[in-house]
């Protein structure tokens, strides 16, 4: 059901965005870098005009330099057009921000729930013992097979079957350690 939910929630954001406007005012621009010219420091300069006026007389406003000095300036000056979809930017971030918040919710649920289903694991061996004998307990749950019927349940089956079985990896390392010592 939350699932679900967030997901409509994401496409009507996504609707709502691309409904906003194909191209607004801030998705194209004609960018003029002027390097430095005589006493005067580079400049950068953005306008949002069409492409075919995308150049140094119909950007660089006001002009720095003298009307004689124009036609030079201006040919130092490097001039784009640039086009950008901010619709794509906007669609972009609201998955992300969805993605992070769903993760999140998911770990606020795993620190509240995961004290809950933690028991104490007494079978496990301590990491430094390499004088391990043959006596270790099976694992053995204390209410039956019977109690593997929810998810959280499942989850801690197999979590515990991990448990045994890194264990037993340890155990077989370090035999193996003793042996080629």
């Amino acid at each position: 059901m939350a699932v679900s939910s967030a997901l409509t929630v994401l496409y009507l954001l996504v609707v709502l965005a691309v409904t906003e406007c194909s191209k607004s005012s801030g998705d194209v621009r004609c960018k003029c870098i002027c390097p430095p010219y005589r006493n005067l420091t580079g400049h950068i300069y953005n306008k949002n005009i069409s492409q075919k006026d995308c150049n140094c007389l119909h950007v660089v406003e006001p002009m720095p330099v003298p009307g004689r000095d124009v036609e030079a300036y201006c040919l130092l000056c490097e001039c784009k057009y640039e086009e950008r979809s901010t619709t794509t930017i906007k669609v972009t971030i609201i998955i992300y921000l969805t993605v992070v918040g769903a993760l999140l919710v998911y770990m606020a649920f795993l620190m509240i729930v995961d004290p809950l289903i933690r028991k104490p694991d007494s079978y496990i061996q301590p990491l430094h013992n390499e004088e391990d004998t043959e006596d270790t307990r099976p694992f053995t749950p204390s209410h039956g097979q019977a109690r593997a019927n929810t998810v959280l349940e499942r989850v801690e089956g197999a979590q515990q079957r991990w448990k045994r079985q890194v264990q037993e990896q340890r155990k077989t390392v370090f035999d193996r350690h003793k042996m080629l010592s």
